[in-house]
């Protein structure tokens, strides 16, 4: 996982963190560095925290301030300010956690966010039920036996082939607006997807049958 960046936004603060020396580098936009801190993350472990600050006026903010990126453009989200860094940095396979949880407009807009960097970088979203997305044309997960994998076009996609799972799809067309192809399970331990236009979002449920 090195060469990864571990970032943390300003959604449902994870329960638990990864392995941080798997990381290069990690970074938190400055809502999440709030439940960082009321976690006792050690916060000398972040390269950058970025946003706008309004609402900083602690003690950490004063120990940490030379890490601060100071981000006021009110056009965009935290998170694509931070991703827009991050590339900057000449990095581009980032695991976010915090992106669900909380206001739910925020989780969708993660989503578009997330969706609108998908050419230039890997974007994978961990929470404490699943791990989400967007994959490639042809894509096969491994570890995946008795997980459930959802499914979920954006905004649609066509011919869609998967093997591996309880309800197999075979040359399915989705549309966001009339189509679901959700709770479905891994009954082999490698998934396969392939599919040949649009885009497909990949959710992966981490409890196990």
């Amino acid at each position: 996982m090195k060469d990864k960046v571990l970032l943390f936004i300003n959604g449902d603060a994870p329960k638990s963190f990864p392995d941080l020396e798997n990381y290069s580098l990690i970074a938190c936009t400055d809502g999440a560095f709030h439940y960082l801190k009321d976690l006792d993350f050690p916060l000398d472990k972040l390269d950058f925290i970025s946003g706008d600050f309004d609402s900083h006026s602690g003690s950490d903010e004063n120990i940490y301030h030379e890490k601060f990126i100071h981000t006021p453009d009110q056009e965009r989200t935290d998170f694509h300010k931070a991703l827009e860094i991050i590339l900057e940095k000449g990095f581009d396979n980032v695991d976010v956690f915090g992106g669900s949880g909380g206001e739910q407009d925020h989780f969708l807009g993660n989503l578009t966010v997330a969706f609108g960097f998908k050419d230039q970088m890997n974007i994978q979203f961990y929470d404490e039920f699943s791990e989400y997305y967007f994959i490639p044309k042809l894509f096969l997960a491994k570890k995946m036996k008795g997980r459930i994998v959802s499914l979920y076009p954006f905004p649609f996609a066509e011919n869609i082939i998967t093997k591996g799972l309880q309800w197999p799809l075979d040359n399915v067309n989705a549309d966001m607006t009339k189509d679901m192809m959700i709770r479905n399970f891994a009954v082999k331990d490698h998934v396969s997807i392939e599919y040949q236009k649009g885009d497909l979002l990949f959710f992966a449920g981490k409890k196990r049958m």
